[in-house]
């Protein structure tokens, strides 16, 4: 039987700033539209001093006593708003932490592989936690995990050193700056590369196009 599936009924959020006639106390400190203050005023004048001005009358502190109005193009302030904050969460960097778990009696291959795992989640700037996992009797030889970890500890910066949590042992490691570096060479490269295989299927379709159309300008 198929499962339904579930819709989200939730309404959609709506402006909950106050503008213009839904602005309904009875007086309001008004600033103009070049940022100086009018002072306290009817809320029905503030409002015509905005239209007067094909502007909107906006609430700003509602909390304030009167609340404090100003005088702007609320579409434009509202898209300007919008900008801002999709900057801001550009330029906001992203934290991802990767875990990689191992035993104290690991292979080498085994080894080797994780060890590549954890190289690569350091190449694209993610953090990665190791954890030593114990069973039975191997608790009581830490100093095995502690091993391991030493040698992971020299791919990156150690944000956390080794700890000791019942029958796991954890560390946190972080890229460093020649991890980062030597990861975005290796993009860079591979851009480059793309670009240079595009530039010669470019050149490869105009030689071809040239070599057929000899044989057409020679029948004419």
């Amino acid at each position: 039987m198929p499962v339904p599936r579930r819709f989200d009924r939730r309404p959609p959020e709506r402006d909950t700033t106050r503008i213009n006639e839904r602005i309904r106390v009875p007086e309001v400190r008004l600033i103009g539209e070049d940022g100086q203050q009018i002072g306290i005023v009817k809320t029905p004048e503030a409002l015509r001093y905005a239209q007067v001005r094909d502007l909107d009358l906006v609430e700003v502190a509602a909390n304030a006593r009167p609340p404090v109005c100003r005088v702007l193009d609320y579409s434009k302030y509202r898209y300007e708003q919008a900008q801002k904050q999709k900057a801001a969460r550009k330029h906001q960097q992203q934290i991802t932490i990767r875990e990689i778990k191992f035993r104290p009696k690991i292979a080498q291959n085994d080894y080797d592989t994780k060890k590549g795992h954890v190289t690569r989640f350091l190449k694209q700037r993610d953090k990665v936690k190791v954890t030593i996992m114990f069973r039975g009797r191997e608790v009581t030889h830490p100093e095995r995990g502690q091993a391991l970890l030493e040698e992971l500890a020299d791919l990156a910066v150690v944000e956390q050193r080794p700890i000791q949590d019942g029958r796991n042992m954890t560390m946190m490691l972080g890229p460093s700056r020649a991890v980062m570096a030597e990861g975005g060479d290796r993009r860079g490269g591979a851009a480059k590369g793309e670009s240079a295989n595009g530039a010669a299927r470019g050149r490869a379709r105009a030689d071809g196009a040239a070599r057929a159309a000899q044989p057409a300008a020679k029948g004419s």
